[in-house]
């Protein structure tokens, strides 16, 4: 246990909201946004669901009070998803609203395919009524173009991943030659509808893809993210912040460790030999 702790300590940024908070002004210091996101999943009653919401109300006052550059992402069936659309729609609204009365965003994350078509209606909800929130696309998957379409037009800010989770090739594309082209359409869209989009990869194809793109369609650095997971690839991350580029950094915390660095194993094969990798640079 003592090694796998070693291993996800490195991608997870403590226990505790005070420990992620030191993580996070750290990397404000370096010149980087975050992210910050409290581990937790498919709650399995009410009162975990309003114990999730009430602790990103704390992170969302805390950010506020120490003035750091930080939002929050939040997955929906920590919400309650699980237990019903509208019960987990009325916990996402505390949370943004909280953000709203300091200005800050919140970001919903994507889950598996099962949950995509009320992870968008969800946030398309609460997306008309408060405004200040955005969302998750994985390239990966066949739907996403017209799911991209969707958000667009709501003229709503996405944040736009590979996606990790093992799905069928009825779902979603396998090989990664073409999951990358598809990434690059994707963003091509994306830079199009000036929207401020969040570019989340550690691919260094798609990042220099993408920030070619950028440049020749004119979209300025300070007009989208360059984002990447905590202590995936740190001195990339500071090396794109110092080219001017706007990066941030997704930072989760909580005692919830243990499933979300099985997860980031399971999800993909090819998380473990990144995973591996990445453990021995700096």
């Amino acid at each position: 246990m003592s090694l796998l702790f070693r291993f996800a300590r490195r991608f997870v940024a403590g226990e505790s909201l005070d420990a992620a908070i030191g993580e996070v002004r750290r990397l404000n210091d370096a010149g980087l946004l975050v992210t910050l996101d409290f581990l937790g999943e498919n709650v399995s009653n009410e009162g975990e669901a309003e114990a999730a919401a009430a602790e990103y109300v704390r992170m969302i006052e805390a950010i506020n009070r120490f003035g750091l550059k930080a939002n929050v992402s939040l997955k929906l069936t920590q919400m309650g998803l699980d237990l019903g659309d509208g019960f987990c729609q009325a916990q996402v609204e505390r949370v943004v609203a909280k953000a709203a009365d300091f200005s800050n965003f919140v970001r919903i994350d994507m889950e598996g395919t099962a949950y995509t078509d009320r992870t968008l209606d969800v946030f398309e909800n609460v997306y008309r009524k408060m405004g200040n929130v955005g969302i998750v696309l994985q390239a990966y998957l066949h739907r996403t173009r017209k799911d991209l379409d969707r958000v667009v037009a709501l003229k709503a800010r996405v944040r736009l991943c590979k996606g990790a989770y093992a799905e069928p090739p009825t779902a979603a594309i396998q090989k990664m030659k073409d999951i990358r082209s598809n990434y690059t359409t994707l963003a091509e869209a994306l830079f199009r509808s000036r929207t401020y989009p969040a570019i989340a990869t550690h691919d260094e194809q798609l990042i220099r893809a993408c920030a070619r793109m950028a440049q020749e369609m004119g979209v300025g650095k300070e007009d989208f993210e360059l984002q990447m997971l905590y202590g995936m690839r740190p001195a990339r991350q500071l090396e794109l912040a110092r080219e001017g580029y706007r990066v941030r950094v997704y930072v989760p915390f909580g005692t919830a460790w243990l499933p979300y660095f099985y997860r980031r194993l399971r999800e993909r094969k090819e998380n473990i030999f990144f995973v591996v990798r990445n453990f021995f640079k700096s």
